[in-house]
């Protein structure tokens, strides 16, 4: 550790660590189980996700603008779960803990990345159920392939720019107060918080990641809810309703999956504040459980993907089944 902190380059006025020190879980017994259940999350999520994406890719009927939605968002699963899992794994499981700068802030681009285009996805997806229940007569007209996919390169584009700028924000940084980063990935609030001359352009930019990908998407699903809500009410049967909140339910669930740990360790932390440790769980956790169940959730509430499914495991099953009676 000494000889670390003593490693320091200095140009200019900027002085930059030439590795972290990536703290991971530490003084917990057996911690590395933990590391091998994340590990086996990520397998799960990579198989899950790939699944979705060939079945999305390769299946003409499921080329409309919802299924172009559950696309991307397993595409940002996907890519959040490789941007961060395999290093942390290598990290962990070998003999050194340690990032060098630039892969510290390449790692930090990818997660916030990936990260912050799951948020904006299901915000994509709350007005797609929007429209489609609210303005079904015009769903087609709002809605449609084209449309669908001019949103989404546009959200990667801004969501590329403004994750890039803050990682070029922390180049111009002097971190002098340490190396060690209190987290299990290249954090940039635990980066930001090793900094001496922190300005408020940082602080401004930090807020505005939080404000549009936390805050803002929040407000935006709930304010479509009431809106279905509001429509569903108009309808005089409640098998129509039930019908319609039917389709909802993938999306709710995928809502849950993701928001939900990011408020409990909120609400945690203003009550009391977490420990290294239990931070470190719990903020893993919320980032490794929504890729690994988005795909269970597309198979078990969306009935394309489970009589796709079904017909590909029949196709397969019936000539093995035939080969076996021929055998004997």
């Amino acid at each position: 550790m000494n000889s670390l902190n003593a490693s320091f380059v200095q140009n200019m006025s900027i002085v930059r660590p030439e590795y972290f020190f990536i703290t991971g879980l530490s003084g917990i017994p057996y911690s590395s189980y933990y590391y091998i259940f994340l590990g086996v999350t990520y397998f799960i999520a990579v198989i899950g996700n790939s699944v979705v994406l060939l079945i999305i890719a390769l299946d003409q009927s499921l080329h409309s603008p919802k299924y172009i939605g559950m696309f991307n968002l397993a595409l940002a699963d996907l890519g959040e779960t490789n941007a961060w899992v395999p290093s942390t794994m290598k990290i962990f499981f070998s003999d050194s803990q340690n990032i060098s700068y630039d892969s510290c802030l390449a790692n930090m681009f990818f997660v916030n990345l990936f990260v912050t285009l799951q948020s904006a996805t299901l915000v994509v997806l709350a007005f797609d159920r929007y429209v489609a229940i609210c303005l079904p007569l015009r769903y087609h007209a709002i809605l449609n392939n084209y449309v669908m996919s001019l949103v989404f390169v546009a959200i990667w584009a801004f969501n590329a720019c403004l994750v890039a700028l803050a990682a070029s924000l922390i180049t111009q940084l002097s971190l002098c107060k340490s190396n060690v980063i209190q987290s299990f990935y290249c954090d940039y609030g635990a980066v930001l918080g090793m900094a001496c001359n922190v300005s408020s352009v940082h602080i401004f930019i930090k807020n505005l990641i939080v404000a549009l990908y936390i805050v803002a998407p929040l407000l935006i699903i709930l304010l479509s809810y009431m809106g279905i809500v509001f429509a569903l009410s108009k309808i005089t049967t409640w098998e129509a309703r039930l019908k319609a909140l039917k389709t909802c339910i993938s999306h709710l669930l995928l809502v849950v999956c993701y928001f939900l740990p990011i408020i409990s360790i909120i609400i945690a932390t203003l009550i009391n504040p977490l420990t290294l440790n239990a931070r470190i769980i719990s903020a893993s956790l919320s980032f490794t459980l929504p890729p690994m169940l988005n795909p269970i959730i597309y198979v078990l509430n969306t009935a394309e993907i489970r009589v796709l499914i079904k017909k590909l495991l029949k196709n397969k099953i019936v000539p093995i089944k035939k080969n076996i009676l021929k055998k004997r």
